[in-house]
C-alpha cells in the first residue's frame, strides 16, 4: 500500500513539473505582451514590398566600405557586410538616383525569367572570392524570390533608397570579396563577423 501511495505521489509530482514546464513554454512562446518588441528573424524574406533588415535603416557614412558610381549617375555604397551565424552574409548599403530620371535598376535583377513577380531588385548581385576561386550568387526563397530589396516603384531623382542582398557565406577565413552588380564597377568589401 506504502509503494501505490509513494507511485501515485511520484506520479502527481511529475504532472505538475511538466505543468509547469508548459506553461513557461508557453509563456516564453507567447506574445510580446504589448511592450512593442518582437524577436529578429535570422534571414529575412523578400516579398513585393521592400524589405530591409535592421542595420540598413541606419546608413552611417562614416561606416563605408566601398562606393561605387555607375553609368546615369547612380551610386552605390556598401556599409556592411556581415557573416551570420545561418551561414550566410548580408550586405547592407544604399543606392543614390543623381540623374534627373526614375531610376528602374535596369538589369540589376539578373536572369529571372523563370522567377514570376521579381520586378527590379538587386537580386543580379554576386560575391566573388578572388582567392577561392568562387562566385556566390544571391540567395532565394522556396518560392525563388531574392533574399534582397525591391525597388518596386523605382528611385526617384535624387533619391537614396537602401538596399540588402544575402548570400551564401564563403570560408570563414575568407575576410575579403569583390561585391559585383550589372552596370556597376566592382566593390572590393571587407567581411565582419
Amino acid at each position: 500500500m506504502r509503494a501505490a501511495m509513494t507511485r501515485i505521489r511520484f506520479k502527481g509530482a511529475a504532472v505538475a513539473a511538466a505543468s509547469v514546464a508548459m506553461a513557461v513554454m508557453l509563456t516564453a512562446c507567447g506574445g510580446d505582451g504589448g511592450s512593442g518588441t518582437e524577436q529578429k528573424q535570422p534571414k529575412a524574406s523578400a516579398s513585393e514590398k521592400q524589405q530591409t533588415p535592421d542595420a540598413v535603416e541606419s546608413s552611417d557614412s562614416s561606416e563605408v566600405l566601398a562606393s561605387v558610381k555607375g553609368p546615369g549617375d547612380i551610386e552605390l555604397v556598401v556599409i556592411s557586410a556581415q557573416r551570420n551565424a545561418g551561414g550566410f552574409i548580408t550586405v547592407k548599403g544604399s543606392v543614390t538616383n543623381g540623374s534627373k530620371q526614375q531610376f528602374g535598376a535596369q538589369g540589376w535583377q539578373g536572369d529571372e525569367q523563370e522567377m514570376v513577380g521579381n520586378g527590379a531588385s538587386v537580386a543580379g548581385a554576386s560575391l566573388v572570392d578572388q582567392a577561392g576561386k568562387k562566385r556566390y550568387l544571391t540567395l532565394r526563397d522556396t518560392d525563388g524570390r531574392c533574399l534582397c530589396t525591391k525597388f518596386t516603384t523605382g528611385i526617384a531623382p535624387g533619391a537614396t533608397s537602401p538596399f540588402f542582398v544575402q548570400f551564401p557565406a564563403p570560408p570563414a577565413d575568407t575576410t575579403e570579396v569583390d561585391f559585383q552588380i550589372p552596370t556597376m564597377p566592382t566593390a572590393t568589401i571587407k567581411i565582419s563577423g
